[in-house]
């Protein structure tokens, strides 16, 4: 039996009583996480998640009273070290887009397998963010046009041109998907180099994860 206390604590946020029953099934008897909490919207999880010490969230985005969408920014105003993951029937949906934009650590289709699902959670609770390069270069191509603003492309470029040549070239790499292995293969780095320059563009660009500099660098690109 799995020590709970050295689990992964995770809300599940949802209206649909039937996703919550089958995530807390899925998710429920996997020894790395224990779910501590559900809330059935947005209003609800306000209150409920902060007081669960849950880790991480599984938010759904389209719900009544509140949506996800609000109840991530509120719950990561309250608490930034909070991960959200957001769950969505859509793979190219707007709102999906704008989650990222208020930190949410990605996104995940609600009939994502749950070996994956299971990886994606782990992934995020140490720290980095779930989708995969291929999966964040479909979103941010799929969705990062339309909703890029005047303002925001403005923002990204000043934000982009406080970057080495190098840091340039590793945020572009970043911005169409690519994995550490493949940026070091494109631009002649080794990995743990990579490494070191994705970090100071999360310290330089202000972000926190790679989605968000995908982001940053489409929207400069508009």
């Amino acid at each position: 039996m799995s020590d709970p206390a050295a689990s992964i604590r995770l809300a599940i946020v949802d209206d649909d009583p039937m996703v919550r029953a089958a995530l807390r099934m899925m998710l429920g008897g996997n020894s790395g996480i224990t779910v501590v909490v559900e809330a059935t919207n947005g209003e609800e999880a306000l209150t409920v998640v902060p007081e669960s010490g849950a880790d991480l969230v599984l938010m759904d985005i389209r719900m009544p009273v509140r949506d996800g969408l609000s109840a991530t920014e509120a719950l990561l105003s309250g608490d930034p070290s909070l991960k959200v993951i957001v769950l969505t029937t859509f793979d190219a949906d707007d709102m999906v887009l704008r989650a990222l934009r208020l930190g949410a650590a990605g996104f995940m289709l609600k009939d994502t397998p749950p070996a994956r699902l299971v990886e994606a959670i782990k992934t995020v609770a140490s720290g980095q963010p779930m989708l995969s390069p291929s999966v964040t270069a479909q979103l941010i191509a799929a969705v990062a046009g339309p909703n890029s603003s005047t303002s925001e492309r403005t923002d990204a470029r000043a934000r982009l041109a406080s970057l080495t040549e190098r840091e340039r070239e590793v945020a572009e790499a970043v911005g169409r998907g690519l994995s550490n292995a493949e940026i070091s293969a494109e631009l002649f780095m080794g990995v743990p180099t990579v490494k070191t320059h994705v970090g100071r563009l999360f310290m330089k660009l202000g972000v926190e994860n790679r989605v968000q500099v995908a982001i940053l660098v489409h929207d400069a690109a508009e």
